[in-house]
Order: structure tokens, then sequence, then C-alpha cells
């Protein structure tokens, strides 16, 4: 019995030592990686930094969060962020968002609220931090953009994980190489914002919500995503293979699959089919948003027309070539640049 004691209390004594130096040790490093982004020229306060969760978890948590990188024009302020891992399992958190943060990026700065937001994220156990597997759910999403236009969604999902060469989940380490992610994403109770909505809208025959957004792509970048991601330039992406991306509005409906590749340039070729249901009256909508320019808006509807006929539905090819973007042997638009800062 004293045999037994004594090994209760020696094993004990072990394992709040390794909590106690695990506690000590992930405090500190989160404290060294704030202080090396000051170094470098970023914004990167908090007013505090707590590790708790004795004795079988590594909970941190940081306060009055503020992260700014002048070289990307990203930002992030938030009350506050939380990191929760098992302590026998450190590679797997739970990242814990706010009620409300603000982002900053090049094009605008968005106030955004939920009533929960949560991430389960899987690194491969590196130094790097590669990025393995995520799922993240949000709830009563609101986002408002500096010009005061807001869109909403009762619920958004994600979910990524690193591809192998077979195309099935990774089993090994990430290497430098190409690395390929897929990813999905749906949003359920998508609203747009009340003032496009109204000018795209003026008779109200669409519902407020749409009915489907989803999306289902393998994204292939130049190397992993990793902590370097985020403390030295973006991967960039080499592929775009999008299996199924889908947006049903009402009777409208816009469904889309193909394959781009990306040169260094970030310059696309390849092809996007976009199959569209009652497409004069999506192209109608979006020339009286304003968002679609009118010159533009009668160049396709030419187009569509000669591939349509008089069918309510059509399939588009879409072809990447040259910096434009083809029907057939119309160029109709620029392509994007896909470069990530």
């Amino acid at each position: 019995m004293k045999r037994l004691l004594f090994l209760i209390l020696v094993s004990a004594a072990l394992w709040s030592g390794y909590w106690l130096f695990g506690a000590s040790g992930s405090k500190a490093a989160f404290a060294a990686w704030f202080e090396e982004r000051r170094t470098e020229g970023w914004v990167a306060d908090y007013a505090t930094l707590e590790v708790r969760g004795f004795p079988n978890r590594f909970d941190t948590t940081l306060t009055d969060l503020s992260l700014a990188d002048p070289g990307t024009g990203w930002a992030w302020d938030a009350p506050f962020f939380q990191l929760l891992a098992l302590s026998y399992k450190p590679n797997h958190v739970i990242a814990v968002w706010p009620e409300s943060q603000r982002i900053a990026t090049p094009q605008g700065s968005y106030d955004m609220t939920q009533a929960e937001m949560q991430a389960s994220v899987v690194l491969w156990p590196s130094t790097d931090l590669a990025l393995d597997r995520v799922r993240l759910v949000a709830d009563t999403v609101q986002v408002t953009a500096s010009d005061g236009t807001t869109t909403a969604a009762s619920a958004l999902r994600m979910a990524a994980e690193r591809l192998g060469a077979d195309g099935q989940a990774a089993t090994t380490p990430p290497e430098v190489a190409p690395t390929r992610y897929r990813i999905t994403l749906s949003a359920e109770g998508f609203a747009p914002d009340t003032a496009l909505r109204q000018r795209m809208d003026p008779m109200d025959r669409l519902p407020r919500t749409l009915d489907a957004l989803r999306a289902d792509v393998t994204l292939g970048f130049d190397r992993p995503w990793d902590r370097r991601s985020v403390e030295e330039a973006r991967p960039q992406p080499q592929l775009i293979s999008l299996r199924l991306a889908e947006a049903r509005w009402g009777e409208l409906e816009l469904l889309a699959a193909g394959d781009l590749e990306i040169d260094a340039e970030g310059a696309a070729t390849g092809r996007i089919t976009v199959k569209a249901q009652n497409w004069r009256e999506i192209l109608r909508l979006a020339r009286a948003s304003g968002e679609l320019p009118e010159g533009l808006a009668d160049t396709l509807e030419q187009g569509l027309s000669l591939l349509a006929g008089r069918n309510d539905g059509i399939d588009i090819p879409l072809d990447f070539r040259r910096g434009l973007i083809w029907i057939g042997p119309l160029p109709v638009m620029d392509s994007p640049v896909f470069r990530l800062r």
C-alpha cells in the first residue's frame, strides 16, 4: 500500500512538473512571437497573456489583442482570443473567437460579429507547425464593411485538410514541394446587403436569403501553410481545382466546376464551366446592381444569347488565357491575378 501511495505521489509530482514546464514554455513562446513581430515593424500588442487548465489542458488566453502587418495591409483586433489544447496532445487545438472582432484588408475594414465562432485545428507535430486539417463553425454571423454595407448568415462552415500524393488525406509530413488542400465551404441563411438587394431586386421578387451557397475546391500551393505563412510570406497558389460551386437564390441558380493552373505571376490558364439557370434574369440583376459595367453586360448578353438561343439554362465555358477570360472567341473581361499578399 505504501509503495502504491509512493508511486501515485511521484507520478503526480512528475505530471505537475510537466504541466508547469509546458505552461511556462507555452507562455514564453507566445510572448517571444509577439516580440519578434514588433521587431519586424508589426503592431503586435495584447493586454494579458495567461495559460491555465491544470492538470490536463494548456488553455491560452490573450486579451485586447491587436495585430497589424504593414507590409501586407492586413490587421486584426479582438477583445480576446483563446487556444485550448490537451496537455498530452498539444498539436490539436481549439481556437475560440470573441463575439466581435475587426479585420482590415487592403480593400477595406470589416466589423464582424457572431454568436459563436470556433475551430478545431490539427497541426503537424514539428517546429514549423504546418496545417494538417481544420474545421471551423460560426453561427449568426454579420459582417459590416467600412462603407456601411452589411451581409449576414445564420451559419458558416469550413473544412480543410492537407492531401497526399494519392489525393486522400495526408498521412506523411508536409514537404517543401507543392502542397494541396481540399477545402469545403458552406453558408446557411446567407443574406446579401439590403441596399444591394434593393438595387438588384426593386420588385422584391427574390427571397431575403439564398437557398444554397457552397463550394468544394482543391487548392495547390508552392509550399505548405505553416508558421512562416504568417511570419514571412504567404504560400502562392499554383492550382485551383473546383469540384463544384453552387449558388441558388429563388429560381436563379449558378453551378461551376473546372481547373485552373496558376503561374508564378498569378496568371491563370484553364477552363471553368458555369451552368446558369434563368441566366437572363441573373444578368439583369447584375446590371441593375451596378456590379457589372454596362458595356460588359451588353457584350456578355450578346455572347450568351448566341450560346443559349431561347433556352433559360446555359452552359458557359470560361477560358482563362493571356490574362483574359474568354467565352468562345470573345474576350469578355480581364482575368483576376491570383496572388496572396
